[in-house]
């Protein structure tokens, strides 16, 4: 009985001790799987476009003065005709046309003093704005607002408020080739990397879009805008 009970123990101590080396295996080779999952390297693709803007808003601002408000009222109704007249005759249609209310100023209204002896009480600004696809247009109308002021209207120059804005709105129909074009170039560093360090390149372990950004090419042409996205990918190295 003793001899069977002990045998029984030495064949359960047996077992025991070979599951525990085979666990003791099975961990280990998932402990080096693990490490090996934990090599990666981490890289960023750019994809950059140069694109013509596809809309143009162009608002032309000119001013006046007077001394009897009626009066300015009328100039401006004139001026306001005649930069309409102007912007038909280069090809731009009625619905491409906004005329905004105008802007007065009673200089003799304003809070502080120092105005009595203005020449002219009241000014006036009156922007007529156009919003077209006719990029080209508006680049050459520019370049003969010129005639605008041998009519005798005053126009404004552009500043931050009242300026040109060339418009870039085609970005969905190039999106999936520019992201495409940043993951192969997020590939291309990687593999690079991965041969430098004597391994390969394996899965992407996680990836992340930038934001698509959209600029001037430079100051001297607006109308021409850079498209710019990066992307950031993060791949499995292995030997």
């Amino acid at each position: 009985m003793n001899d069977t009970n002990t045998r029984s123990r030495l064949a359960l101590g047996l077992c025991i001790a070979a599951g525990l080396v085979l666990l003791g295996f099975v961990l280990g080779r998932s402990a080096l799987q693990v490490k090996s999952l934990e090599r990666v390297v981490t890289v960023k693709g750019l994809a950059e476009r140069e694109v013509p803007a596809d809309v143009a808003l162009w608002p032309v601002v000119f001013t006046d003065a007077a001394n009897d408000l009626g009066a300015l009222y009328g100039s401006l109704e004139t001026k306001t005709e005649l930069v309409v007249a102007f912007l038909r005759e280069r090809g731009f249609a009625d619905d491409e046309i906004t005329v905004s209310p105008p802007s007065i100023t009673d200089k003799l209204a304003q809070q502080y003093g120092g105005n009595q002896n203005v020449a002219l009480r009241f000014a006036a600004s009156q922007a007529v704005t156009v919003y077209t696809e006719k990029v080209d247009l508006v680049r050459l109308a520019k370049s003969e607002v010129a005639d605008l002021g041998k009519a005798g209207i005053v126009i404004k120059g552009e500043d931050y408020e009242n300026r040109t804005e060339y418009i870039f709105t085609g970005l969905n129909e190039i999106k999936p080739a520019m992201v495409e074009e940043a993951t192969r170039n997020a590939r291309e560093v990687a593999e690079k990397f991965a041969r430098d360090s004597e391994s390969s390149v394996g899965k992407i372990k996680r990836a992340s879009q930038g934001q698509f950004s959209i600029n001037d090419r430079d100051q001297n042409n607006p109308h021409i805008k850079k498209v710019r996205v990066v992307s950031t990918v993060v791949y499995y190295l292995a030997d």
